[in-house]
């Protein structure tokens, strides 16, 4: 093992991959109650059941996923990088593609399946990197910080800080509420360890708030600590069995956006996370990623393998940079970090205490993180500020991330082109300008 996973020449010992393994989980396993929670919509009251996904199998799936795409990842591409279903990609798939386009969450696990099955195909023949390149890094920064809002907004409402207005749209909720003071202390409380950098901030932090929460009887408590695993039965093999059972419905114009809409988000988590976490670990040669094919596959296998299980989109985690500043450099802190998501499995029963309330605080901190990205944009350029603008903020506002990204890339061609910038325009993107219009034309029809 420390021969295939070269320890002696990346300069680790089996204990500093165990212990980076473990911080990493430790740091993303708030994923194994937020994706549950996300996906089967439990903020959202008086919704018909068969809108919503079964939790007990979503956390199986989530768990499962995270598990079987980090070990992938350490043993296929060894790097110290963990996967799992991805924030921001859920909240896309239940907020925008399930609750304001009302597709059945069976159909929208059929597009995660097909983005990943596309990544793997783009992916073997070198495509991937390709598109990367195509896309302007502004529109990448704005895409990463309009999520962020987006997730912001839905941590707020789910705290209920923010709530419905017929006024004015939206407006300051009751923050005397025992579920919103609850979400508020939780919020405190994770702000002041995440500052203070303490690894696994945001999990310990929900720890934290859970435990409050029962102290003051906002919380039932658990029902035990240890149970047999939920059953996968009501999600596994549903996004197959789907392509042919409603074919009307998969194969739409508005289901390619969302495809699409996968596919870029996770273009940019994962080419993100891959570039910053290996030059955190000084694994970069030359300004090069070596493997980044491995790597690349990995992702993808582990997307279409959690789209099976009956998740989200499963990507590659920032929260990996810190198992590397634990000590992690090599595959086996990842392999690490999927058995731990294995044995997570088991105590199910412990983890359903964990409300949205609770995991509020997460969405928001984590939003905050993907903001930075905007201090990357060059604000000063009018052709460049627009459409990374209209993309950032049409994401909270209109409540999806499909259509901001959508008005970002039709917006980016017309500024270019009136800048009389059009040769600085990857074809590529005129191809995207043309299907995001075919998108809007026919969004209602």
């Amino acid at each position: 093992m420390k021969k295939f996973f070269q320890l002696e020449e990346l300069g680790t010992t089996y204990r500093r991959e165990f212990i980076g393994g473990l911080t990493t989980f430790l740091s993303m396993a708030y994923i194994l109650i937020v994706n549950p929670i996300t996906l089967s919509l439990q903020s959202v009251p008086d919704l018909p059941d068969a809108m919503r996904m079964d939790y007990g199998a979503v956390f199986t799936a989530t768990a499962l996923a995270a598990a079987l795409g980090s070990i992938i990842m350490g043993v296929f591409a060894k790097y110290p990088i963990a996967l799992a279903p991805g924030m921001g990609l859920n909240a896309f798939f239940a907020y925008t593609v399930v609750l304001t386009y009302g597709i059945p969450w069976e159909t929208a696990l059929t597009g995660v399946l097909f983005s990943g099955l596309i990544f793997i195909l783009m992916t073997a023949v070198g495509l991937r990197e390709k598109i990367i390149n195509a896309i302007p890094a502004e529109l990448k920064y704005a895409v990463a910080a309009g999520i962020g809002l987006f997730i912001t907004f839905v941590g707020f409402q789910n705290a209920g800080i923010v709530v419905n207005n017929d006024a004015v749209l939206v407006g300051l909720g009751n923050l005397t509420s025992g579920n919103t003071l609850l979400a508020i202390f939780g919020l405190i409380i994770t702000v002041i360890m995440m500052t203070r950098g303490i690894n696994g901030g945001l999990f310990y932090g929900m720890v934290i708030t859970s435990i409050v929460g029962m102290i003051v009887g906002l919380i039932s408590p658990p029902t035990g600590v240890v149970d047999a695993v939920p059953s996968l039965a009501p999600t596994f093999g549903v996004a197959v069995e789907n392509i042919f059972q409603s074919p009307a419905e998969v194969f739409t114009l508005q289901m390619l956006v969302i495809v699409l809409t996968f596919l870029f988000a996770d273009f940019f988590d994962t080419a993100g996370t891959l570039l910053a976490v290996a030059n955190q670990a000084g694994l970069m040669k030359e300004d090069k990623l070596p493997r980044a094919g491995k790597a690349l596959l990995a992702d993808s296998c582990g997307t279409v393998v959690g789209a099976v299980l009956g998740t989200s989109t499963t990507t590659s985690y920032i929260e990996s940079s810190a198992g590397v500043a634990a000590g992690a450099r090599s595959g086996l802190a990842a392999v690490v970090t999927g058995l731990f998501f294995l044995l997570s499995l088991f105590f199910f029963p412990l983890l359903q205490v964990i409300t949205a309330p609770v995991t509020a605080p997460a969405l928001i901190i984590v939003g905050a993180l993907m903001v930075s990205a905007l201090g990357k944009i060059e604000w000063t350029r009018f052709e460049i500020a627009v459409p990374a603008f209209l993309t950032v903020i049409a994401m909270p506002l209109t409540y999806s991330i499909a259509t901001g990204i959508a008005i970002g890339f039709i917006f980016y061609p017309i500024t270019m082109i009136c800048k009389g910038r059009a040769k600085e325009i990857h074809p590529i993107m005129y191809g995207m300008f043309i299907i995001f219009v075919l998108y809007f034309i026919f969004l209602d029809k």
